[in-house]
């Protein structure tokens, strides 16, 4: 099992939520992201410690391939881990945006799609976020609302608590919003395409690049009842968020100790530790400590992980089985 050094992103628009939430020390300010878990190229993620610190995470799978991966994973998606996992912080409304999907992200970039999902981890009052569109709206009336500054007034606008969730498949136009807390699980990309920024300017005085007609083609125009995830709270058994074709997650809220039979799965398990503390055991009884804000990457070998909580321990897993 695996812990990884935070990658802190400091962000004009971050706050100051990440740092002690995770327990850390840095000299950092307006930290607006934390990569917990990251292959990307330039980002990669550092072994903490242990045996293989210092040791990034594509040469972790580079040595262990299919036994850190999962064989199906491994044959899939190569050296490259498959999910970007990441805390952010908002201060302050984020673009709107949109990515697109698997065939029009390689077509236009060689890349994947961004498929992704939200749990909100904690909120300020008035915190609030972006998803879907609130009515049926042609391509061209899209374009005509980020030119007349009204594209606020067409998308759905939720306000949020802590547990909620928001999945957003590619092609899902949507919005983080001043005051949320979050923790983000999504493909390994990042093509991202902004298509309104209230009419800001970047750190260089000049207005963001906008990409409003790269987008038009990316977005998908359904428009749903409610975009919002509902699901049923329990205590000490898995509550499955998400499933779809680039992770399933699970939310485990524990008062006592529970053990994850993972003997059928062929897939790594990413844990991230929302609230509380406790520890890991897996099948060859290897044992790590975890607590809040912290995330942990368990091998596709260990056939079971057994979560001790002290008190109360809630935790997001994600896999790809």
């Amino acid at each position: 099992m695996y812990k990884f050094k935070p990658i802190l992103k400091t962000i004009i628009w971050g706050g100051e939520k990440i740092v002690p939430y995770k327990q850390i020390k840095t000299d950092q300010h307006s930290v607006g992201e934390s990569w917990e878990l990251s292959g990307v190229k330039g980002d990669e993620s550092v072994v903490a410690e242990g045996p293989d610190a210092g040791m990034t995470l594509p040469a972790l799978i580079a040595r262990d391939g299919a036994k850190l991966l999962g064989k199906k994973n491994f044959e899939r998606f190569g050296e490259e881990f498959p999910l970007l996992i990441k805390f952010i912080d908002a201060r302050q409304d984020l673009s709107i945006q949109v990515h697109p999907n698997d065939k029009l992200a390689w077509e236009r970039h060689h890349s994947k799609g961004k498929t992704e999902m939200w749990y909100v981890v904690a909120t300020d009052e008035g915190a609030h976020l972006r998803s879907g569109f609130a009515k049926q709206v042609t391509p061209e009336q899209y374009e005509a609302s980020v030119a007349n500054h009204t594209i606020t007034d067409i998308l759905t606008d939720y306000r949020i608590a802590p547990g909620d969730v928001f999945f957003l498949p590619a092609g899902r136009v949507h919005a983080i919003g001043a005051g949320s807390f979050i923790a983000e699980i999504q493909q390994t990309s990042n093509i991202t395409y902004r298509i309104y920024d209230y009419g800001r300017v970047g750190a260089d005085g000049k207005p963001r690049e906008l990409h409003t007609e790269l987008a038009k083609e990316a977005i998908d125009y359904t428009v749903l009842s409610d975009y919002r995830t509902h699901y049923e709270t329990a205590k000490d058994r898995p509550v499955e968020l998400v499933s779809c074709p680039y992770f399933t997650t699970t939310l485990f809220d524990l008062t006592k100790e529970y053990t994850l039979d993972r003997t059928a799965k062929d897939s790594f398990l990413v844990v991230i530790c929302i609230e509380g503390r406790g520890t890991l055991t897996d099948s060859k009884g290897n044992t790590v400590p975890v607590h809040q804000g912290e995330t942990v990457l368990v091998p596709a070998t260990a056939t079971s992980l057994r979560f001790t909580p002290e008190e109360n321990m809630k935790v997001l897993t994600s896999s790809i089985d």
